[in-house]
């Protein structure tokens, strides 16, 4: 199965932690990295605190939809991760915005696709860096649904 994820951070030193986040993904069991964006860099939203550093990679793995969330939630816990609030800053963010196309309602554990995810720059501008025809279920293509975000502000890092 293909998944996409995303993966944010903005403590600590945040580009290594989405740079090792792609490190441990490539490591994980059953699970193949197939490819990673770019970092971005964008503002946080509906927050405070420092700026993000953003990417998203996709894998091919034999995980199911749950156990793949689990092995994301163990990479942030890694990362020294804490929810002391919705929309935190965060040392690491780690969000399974795809599973294939399948449509997966398991609130509030898991839900794919990501609800918000054809909302943000920091997910649509990395996508559709190394995947604009990919199709978000009930949405339409990455490409489609990029100039929807384009009032938000983001910044690709070298």
């Amino acid at each position: 199965m293909i998944a996409w994820i995303g993966i944010g951070a903005n403590l600590g030193d945040a580009r290594a932690n989405v740079l090792d986040a792609v490190a441990r993904l490539r490591r994980l069991p059953g699970t193949r990295l197939l490819g990673a964006s770019s970092l971005y860099r964008t503002a946080p939203i509906d927050s405070a605190g420092p700026d993000y550093v953003n990417a998203v990679a996709a894998v091919d793995t034999t995980l199911d939809a749950h156990a793949l969330l689990r092995a994301l939630l163990d990479i942030e816990l890694a990362h020294g991760r804490e929810r002391p609030y919705r929309n935190a800053p965060r040392t690491l963010d780690l969000d399974l915005l795809l599973y294939g196309d399948q449509v997966i309602a398991d609130a509030p554990a898991l839900l794919v696709p990501h609800p918000r995810m054809h909302e943000r720059a920091f997910v649509l501008a990395p996508l559709a860096e190394v995947a604009p025809e990919l199709r978000i279920p009930g949405r339409g293509t990455v490409a489609s649904l990029l100039p929807g975000v384009a009032d938000q502000s983001i910044e690709r890092l070298s």
